[in-house]
């Protein structure tokens, strides 16, 4: 484990050369071997090390599409160099690598450790709260492995306790014009707004309640688009099937409220004509889709 901790020193050393001089990806790797053998000679494996390397220069343009989405305050240019190729390293290893060799945790705390290490005051803190919001978004993936006394031990997907939340593709008019309200992640995608759906509460009702807290905007149920269903892991309760009942909804054209959830980073009115052009995820473009062909008929 020592040796992988040096490999992310290395790596960090080396992706911040290359960053600092603005050289090529071919120039990076040379950076690399360089410094593999000024401060590791004794290493036997490199492999480690060298595919770290590789994937973080591979995946850059992804990986900062990332971090300018978790930290939307903090313009990549205006990020440290040191704490930028950190963040790429960490969230490399959050979304990539084999969580069999590199658990979640793990990569969030060797990131933390680098950027004590190389950074400065505000490091840590400033990369344990990007790599801590993406974990989040993500369904915090082996939280429950830091709990074990709490939460039930690993079961099939089928078997998990289902938690039930509403959705819906709310649309408005305005001038003539149909208009959709989409909310942003921090992934770079477009989506569905959504919420948690209280204990014994009708789900068209849950949903409007919900849809008000999100919107900020009174909607009105019209009917029934489909369901979706995806896994999440909580910290008290372990795996959870998230289940999601989504609906098409009228509202007034007004204006949206600000996003308050950490992995939501913006809300937008797009007319239907605009829509197709957006990034969706693969699950949601059906609905939105579905949705545009009812409103296209009225």
């Amino acid at each position: 484990m020592a040796n992988r901790h040096l490999s992310r020193s290395i790596v960090t050393q080396s992706l911040f050369e290359w960053d600092f001089n603005q050289k090529s990806d071919k120039e990076a790797m040379e950076i690399f071997r360089r410094n593999t053998e000024e401060f590791a000679p004794g290493m036997g494996d490199f492999s480690f090390m060298e595919s770290l390397m590789e994937n973080v220069l591979k995946k850059r343009k992804d990986l900062d599409v990332i971090i300018t989405k978790a930290a939307p305050d903090w313009p990549l240019d205006k990020i440290s160099i040191i704490d930028r190729n950190i963040l790429r390293i960490g969230l490399y290893e959050l979304l990539f690598a084999d969580r069999s060799q590199v658990p979640p945790k793990v990569a969030i705390n060797e990131a933390i450790e680098l950027a004590k290490t190389f950074g400065g005051d505000t490091s840590g803190k400033f990369v344990n709260g990007v790599l801590g919001a993406v974990y989040k978004e993500m369904g915090e993936p082996g939280k429950e492995e830091q709990s074990k006394n709490k939460v039930r031990k690993d079961i099939p997907d089928e078997l998990a306790p289902i938690e039930k939340l509403g959705g819906a593709v709310v649309y408005a008019s305005d001038n003539g014009e149909i208009y959709l309200a989409l909310v942003h992640d921090v992934f770079g995608h477009w989506t569905l707004s959504k919420g948690k759906l209280e204990p014994n509460i009708d789900v068209e009702e849950g949903t409007i309640k919900e849809m008000k807290e999100e919107l900020g905007l009174d909607v009105v149920i019209k009917e029934k688009l489909g369901d979706n269903q995806y896994i999440a892991f909580d910290p008290e309760k372990g795996k959870i099937r998230k289940q999601v009942n989504y609906f098409l909804a009228e509202a007034p054209f007004g204006e949206l409220k600000k996003p308050e959830s950490c992995g939501l980073d913006d809300i937008k009115w797009f007319k239907l004509a605009d829509i197709l052009d957006l990034n969706f995820y693969n699950d949601i473009l059906p609905l939105v889709t579905k949705a545009i062909n009812i409103l296209l008929k009225k």
